[in-house]
């Protein structure tokens, strides 16, 4: 079936490789969401590092997330160009990724230390006294570190689905339709009487 405009198929939206890395490596902020004993999904910001394919985060180790991530260490990480620094380059991507991943825990001293300098870094590039002040600040000894390993993303280019919705972006730029947006969507869609797109 051919691609069509219609705002209801998002899936052919991804990002290549390269504009995973740029938005990554350039948003400052993450949600990280897990489920809580009694099966409510939770969610809190946190500032993150992307390193080696795995996204970093910290907290303190008495928060109920470390609890509820060691019992179930299935997580959900999303990102977005709405956590761009003021002033990012406009030539950066747009839009958001959602990983699901598996969590895993350090606490060792080595770790602690390269985290927090590259963390620190990553949040203040042009001050060394800002940098020196963010590195203190997390140097805590209940502090613990999240690696979390991604097994599937759900991404959402903006720069593509706008050109694609201005009819300025050729087709095979497109990524292949999803099953939720094949499948499914016509699924629904004959529930209500509408013809399959």
């Amino acid at each position: 079936m051919a691609h069509t405009h219609d705002h209801e198929i998002v899936s052919i939206y991804p990002f290549s490789d390269e504009e995973v890395d740029q938005l990554m490596n350039n948003s400052n902020e993450c949600v990280l969401m897990w489920s809580t004993k009694d099966g409510w999904p939770v969610g809190v910001t946190h500032a993150f590092l992307w390193h080696e394919g795995k996204i970093w985060v910290t907290f303190a180790v008495h928060r109920h997330r470390a609890a509820a991530i060691r019992r179930d260490n299935r997580v959900s990480v999303n990102v977005s160009s709405g956590g761009y620094p003021a002033g990012a380059s406009a030539d950066l991507p747009t839009g958001a990724i959602t990983f699901k991943g598996t969590g895993e825990f350090f606490e060792d001293d080595a770790t602690k230390q390269w985290f927090y300098t590259a963390l620190s870094k990553k949040l203040n590039p042009d001050s060394a006294e800002g940098e020196e002040f963010f590195t203190n600040l997390l140097d805590s000894p209940l502090r613990v570190m999240l690696a979390i390993t991604p097994v599937k993303k759900i991404m959402y280019n903006g720069k593509k689905a706008q050109a694609h919705m201005a009819g300025v972006i050729p087709e095979e730029e497109l990524g292949e339709r999803l099953p939720v947006d094949e499948e499914r969507m016509n699924q629904e869609r004959a529930k209500r009487g509408l013809p399959p797109r």
